[in-house]
């Protein structure tokens, strides 16, 4: 079974170039999170709504052009949450999560803190908050899938240039420290389980020819807790696949979904 996560930075834009078609017929992913699909509820079209046979599920950001998330899934799943509670995060549409029975599955874009202290501190609020809820989740004997855009590289090999960056949001030490508290409430980066060396990343600034240099930084993950890793096979990362800024990641687990 093939789950993905795909920062699409404007759903349209990707769809008008061809590229989100593209991508779910050629990768065919079971389950694949979107994040930053800056898109509403009302400008949402038949096509991709209900795209190739997929289910589609949407939490839009109350601002318009701004944040947004969405699930496109085969099977429909047992139920769909909109957010995880918290009115001040929910509001930017954030999070969405599908529960397939054997795990429940999160399509997250979280926050960018480049822009201010506030959106810094804002960041950080979301984490602790986020992991707390998947925290309760788990202490009810559920298994979390956490795919989306954590907009941290965790350590010096997830980004091309970590000297250059170390003062810079997306690289902070307590941006990094915050990725630390994750691994260490026993979530797993299944990218990294299977594959420790440099080199691999998932977002390229459109500047200078970042991209076809591979100047870039992993901030695309797909995190799983310790009871579910067992039934993660692979993990990978597709740079090939154009349409964004991003690209495309995911795991095969075994199975499909109950």
């Amino acid at each position: 079974m093939k789950i993905m996560s795909w920062n699409v930075n404007g759903i349209r834009a990707c769809y008008n170039k061809g590229a989100l078609f593209d991508f779910l017929n050629t990768e065919m992913p079971d389950i694949v999170g979107f994040q930053e699909t800056k898109i509403s509820e009302d400008q949402l079209t038949d096509e991709l709504m209900n795209p190739l046979g997929y289910h589609t599920v949407w939490h839009s950001a109350q601002k318009k052009g701004y944040s947004g998330v969405a699930i496109f899934t085969r099977k429909k799943p047992i139920s769909v949450t909109m957010g995880f509670g918290v009115e001040r995060f929910d509001s930017e549409g954030r999070v969405i999560s599908a529960d397939f029975g054997d795990f429940i599955f999160f399509s997250v874009y979280f926050p960018n803190g480049q822009s201010s202290d506030e959106r810094l501190a804002y960041k950080l609020d979301f984490y602790r908050a986020f992991f707390d809820h998947c925290n309760d989740l788990i202490a009810q004997g559920r298994s979390v899938i956490i795919a989306g855009d954590y907009n941290t590289a965790h350590t010096e090999i997830d980004l091309a240039r970590p000297k250059e960056n170390q003062d810079y949001s997306g690289f902070l030490p307590i941006e990094r420290e915050w990725m630390d508290r994750v691994v260490g409430m026993g979530y797993v980066d299944t990218f990294r389980h299977f594959e420790p060396g440099p080199n691999h990343y998932s977002w390229w600034t459109f500047r200078a020819g970042a991209r076809q240099r591979n100047i870039g930084w992993r901030i695309d993950y797909l995190f799983c807790d310790q009871k579910f890793l067992p039934q993660v096979k692979d993990a990978y990362i597709l740079p090939e696949v154009l349409g964004s800024d991003h690209c495309p990641v995911g795991i095969t687990i075994a199975g499909t979904p109950s």
